[in-house]
Formats: C-alpha cells, structure tokens, sequence
C-alpha cells in the first residue's frame, strides 16, 4: 500500500484521521485558517513528495495548483485543515507485538531528528518501556493500544502474511489562522501504509 492508497484506507477504516479531501483547480480554500497541502503519486517513489503544512489559503492555493501542473493524472493532490500537535508518532503493527513510539510535538521531530519521548512495545497483554514511561498518559496509551488492535483486525490476512502496517498519528488540536491551538485535543492518524 502505497501513499495515496493509505489515504483512502484511513478514510474507510474506522481510525479517527484527518479530514482530508481531494484538491482541484476550482478548490475554495477558507483564509480564516491555515491548511496543509499535501501530494500522493500512483507510481514510484513516494517519499518525501512535496507538501506544505501551516500554510495560508493564499499560499496553500498557489502550492497546490502548481502540484496539479506538475503530477500526472493518476496522482492526487490532498488538503485539510491545519492542525497543531501536542504529541505525535508512529506505530508499526505486525503479528507478535505493536510498537508504539511517540515524542512531543510533531512527527518530524521523530522522522528527521530521531527524537524519542518513549518506546512501547506490547505483546500479548504485556508492556515494555523504553524513555519516559509517563510522556503518554494512560488514556492516550490505551487508545492508541485499541485502534492498533482495531488495524490487526482489519488487516488480520496481511499481518498473518508476515507482514506489518504503519501508521503515523498526532494528539493535536485544531489551529486560528495565526497558527495557534484552539478547541479540544484529539487523536487523528494521517497515514497508513504496509511493510
């Protein structure tokens, strides 16, 4: 599963994802908040494609159709609101264990700077700890434990294969045009992917 093809599995799977939509050239963008834009190919290497995050209406507009100039018709450019993360990770889903790691803020404090708050591995009712065993609290652990058994389910034939799902997913809340948090935190997961 590729890029694009997580966006439309999180968005028919029952995890709570980000409200993502298809962009086109006639896409109205609301300037009183700030949006991501982001970019999924059908074919090839789908790694660090280009994308903005936290960005005006005005610029997110003027990204997003030079994107629609640049990819093929197979590809998809995406949007949604911009969202600020208090606690952000990764979880990697296969058949003996579930790890979950987590660090403060956003991902890429994880993905590019190897920073690290707390490893969970959990096998068969048991927990390990590796960093801050209280950077999750409870709650969040456990509900990141529940929507990682709801994805073994979901992709039971997959995982028994051998193999694993990865997803990456943020605690946020949602931002004013300047950038700031406001409303209440929640859980949203914005990628999905096998390995």
């Amino acid at each position: 599963m590729n890029k694009l093809e997580g966006f439309y599995e999180l968005k028919k799977s029952n995890l709570p994802t980000v409200p993502w939509q298809k962009y086109d050239k006639d896409t109205v963008l609301d300037n009183n908040i700030l949006w991501t834009i982001r970019s999924a190919v059908a074919k090839g290497n789908d790694l660090n494609l280009p994308r903005k995050i936290g960005v005006s209406a005005s610029e997110a507009y003027e990204f997003a159709q030079a994107l629609l100039k640049e990819l093929s018709s197979d590809d998809m450019v995406i949007y949604y609101p911009y969202f600020v993360a208090i606690k952000s990770g990764v979880i990697d889903v296969s058949y003996n264990r579930t790890v979950i790691e987590a660090v403060n803020k956003d991902l890429w404090n994880l993905v590019t700077n190897n920073n690290k708050d707390v490893t969970i591995i959990f096998k068969e009712d048991d927990l390990e700890f590796f960093g801050d065993e209280n950077f999750l609290s409870q709650e969040e652990m456990f509900e990141l434990i529940k929507y990682s058994n709801n994805v073994k389910k979901l992709y039971r034939d997959f995982i028994n294969s051998g193999k694993s799902v990865f997803l990456e997913w943020s605690y946020s809340q949602k931002a004013d045009k300047d950038g700031n948090p406001i409303g209440d935190k929640k859980l949203v997961f914005y990628e999905i992917r096998t390995v």
